[in-house]
């Protein structure tokens, strides 16, 4: 997985982009890159290895360095991104989130016209980004390139790509991951994939692309620029693990989903397997349960389950034990007997 985030404003934004990068470092933990545009320093990026040291960490000494009206930053669990790419579509930054599962029959494509290479990582394969960008160059323009790599990869890709002008924002083909953007009360606009980053910025929801859908965004506003499919197959993941509990998907609230789930689960009458997944279950707000109170005593001084102290008493309970003594006694039979039969501890 992983995840992005862009702004757009008439100031210097790359604060915003740090923030809102860092808020989806709980969808990746092995690479975080950013980077910015403007005018006097033109583009100015920065990747790091994120698996022992958290985002917020590698990157925040070194924003003195970025300075610009335009960014964007992702956090990536696969390859290095964003990348800059100079092509005879100009030069651009491009982040991808996605999964391509005919990489290789592309590539060999893309090769069968000699002249052609790729940055080859250590491990030998293809960066995503740079193939993605690869397929996008072989069209006249930007919008056309992206709806033709969507239409060359199987699978599903989403595309954020910054321009000295804008961002374009492209939705996965059959809208398996989210792409919102946000806009400030300044006017500054964002892109992101998770809703909760930029709600703590201060933007508000703006506009949610369908899928296939590809939005322009600059320091004027935001439009489409291609329009939306018709089929749509979001992933349903996105609310049941990998999706942040305050974040939105196509307008159901990820917190909530998970309420529901819990609901629907607890209609069918559950039972536990066992004594130790019953604790579990009532944390889960999966129903209510029988358990000895010593046991759960750590999880009700945590505040994770509340004691229902009942209006009756529970009767008092009797075991009662029958043998078969025509038969000889196995060592647990012999053990259990004398457990049950045991006087009870003060």
């Amino acid at each position: 997985m992983g995840g992005f985030f862009g702004a757009i404003s008439h100031k210097n934004c790359i604060y915003d982009v740090f923030f809102g990068t860092d808020y989806h470092s709980h969808l990746g933990t092995r690479r975080g890159g950013m980077v910015v545009y403007g005018p006097e320093t033109g583009f100015v990026r920065e990747i790091h290895d994120i698996e022992n040291t958290p985002f917020r960490t590698k990157f925040e000494s070194a924003l003195h360095e970025f300075k610009g009206h335009i960014g964007m930053g992702c956090i990536s669990d696969t390859d290095p991104q964003p990348l800059l790419v100079r092509s005879h579509l100009g030069l651009y930054a491009i982040c991808t989130v996605g999964i391509i599962n005919n990489i290789d029959e592309l590539i060999d494509t893309y090769f069968s016209d000699h002249g052609h290479q790729f940055m080859a990582q250590s491990s030998g394969k293809v960066n995503v980004s740079e193939l993605v960008a690869a397929l996008i160059n072989m069209k006249e323009n930007l919008v056309e390139g992206i709806l033709y790599a969507q239409e060359m990869i199987k699978g599903s890709i989403t595309i954020l790509l910054m321009t000295p002008d804008g961002i374009l924002a492209a939705r996965d083909r059959l809208g398996r991951l989210p792409v919102l953007v946000g806009k400030h009360p300044d006017g500054s606009l964002c892109v992101s994939f998770e809703s909760f980053a930029y709600h703590k910025l201060g933007y508000e929801d703006a506009y949610e692309l369908g899928p296939r859908e590809i939005v322009a965004l600059t320091r004027n506003g935001y439009e489409t620029v291609s329009p939306p499919g018709k089929e749509m197959k979001i992933c349903g993941f996105l609310w049941t693990y990998y999706g942040y509990p305050n974040s939105n998907y196509e307008g159901v609230n990820v917190e909530v989903m998970r309420y529901r789930n819990g609901e629907i689960m607890a209609r069918k009458e559950m039972e536990a397997g066992t004594m130790d997944q019953v604790l579990a279950m009532v944390q889960s707000n999966l129903g209510v349960g029988f358990y000895p109170e010593s046991m759960a005593a750590s999880a009700l001084a945590a505040g994770t389950v509340f004691q229902i102290h009942l209006a009756e008493p529970i009767p008092e309970r009797f075991v009662n034990l029958i043998e078969d003594t025509s038969r000889p006694q196995s060592v647990a039979m012999k053990a259990f007997k004398k457990m049950l039969l045991a006087p009870e501890e003060e």
